[in-house]
């Protein structure tokens, strides 16, 4: 029997209060070296929702996995059917002021890196540079044959010739791209294959139950090393990919600082959880430390 990857985590009784003084988070980063760690609760406010908060996509929808993308053409189908719907609502969204103020922290040399377990590119769009995507990016494509990349809008386009007139309403779009449709509404849409090859195409992104690279792993894990502290913004660090690099921050005695609203895995390993929305937290905290975020000129403190 084929195991699901774990998607849910139910928190201990034990767990510290959140807070919702974001000054330590301002703190942080006054001293510098701030390592960003996202998630998907940072892109809510662009209209893509998290799996697991209220309403979270995960109440209605389980993620496709490596083992069912590859072992099926017909869960092959049924991804690129509902992905290629949801790209139309990836390709629309736009920064909100979460991932505007992390763009305006780098700016100002406060931070040491970022890394993100999204797959939607909007800390790039917003002016983040050197961003580890931990799971890679929904605007690539990749063949699992022979290994060739290609832009996510070339295969929209040929995806679009493949299938006139596929244009169903979904119940919903999920944080990996993935649109909510029945198997009636999938019909027989037809999958395209590498122009190269022929091969499987696949989104170059991890799926659950697929490893991180680990060069990409050890990547993350120097800048860990590198930084002063850690600071997790909109995850709930169920799944081992992220929480392995809170774990590591802790245990080298680097304050691990979370910006979430609701508890999360790493609680036990941070100084403060900030129970806010992440877009008002962070413009808080950039009005505090003088920075502006979206042209206003802020005051500083």
């Amino acid at each position: 029997m084929r195991m699901r990857p774990t998607l849910s985590w139910t928190p201990p009784e034990n767990l510290p209060p959140g807070t919702t003084d974001p000054e330590p988070v301002a703190d942080a980063l006054i001293t510098g070296g701030v390592l960003v760690l996202s998630g998907a609760g940072i892109s809510t406010e662009s209209g893509i929702p998290d799996y697991r908060g209220e309403g979270g996509s995960l109440s209605r929808h389980t993620p496709m996995t490596y083992q069912d993308f590859t072992g099926s053409a017909q869960a092959r189908r049924r991804y690129w059917a509902r992905s290629h719907l949801g790209w139309r609502t990836f390709g629309r969204a736009r920064p909100n002021a979460g991932h505007r103020a992390v763009a305006a922290f780098g700016r100002h040399d406060l931070l040491s890196g970022v890394i993100t377990q999204n797959v939607d590119g909007l800390h790039q769009a917003a002016g983040s540079e050197d961003v580890v995507e931990l799971h890679g990016s929904l605007a690539r494509v990749v063949c699992l044959a022979c290994g060739a990349f290609s832009p996510r809008g070339e295969l929209a386009q040929r995806l679009e010739e493949a299938n006139p007139g596929f244009d169903p309403v979904a119940a919903g779009i999920n944080p990996d791209g993935d649109a909510d449709l029945t198997d009636a509404q999938v019909g027989d849409f037809r999958v395209v294959p590498c122009t190269s090859c022929r091969g499987i195409l696949k989104p170059d992104v991890v799926f659950f139950g697929e490893a991180v690279p680990p060069r990409r792993v050890e990547h993350c894990r120097e800048l860990v090393r590198e930084s002063a502290s850690l600071l997790v913004l909109g995850s709930s660090l169920t799944v081992m990919s992220g929480l392995r690099f809170v774990r590591q921050a802790a245990q080298a005695g680097k304050p691990v600082l979370i910006v979430n609203l609701e508890p999360t895995r790493g609680d036990q390993h941070a100084v403060t959880r900030v129970a806010l929305p992440l877009g008002a937290a962070l413009t808080t905290v950039a009005e505090r430390l003088g920075i502006a975020v979206d042209g206003r000129a802020a005051v500083r403190r």
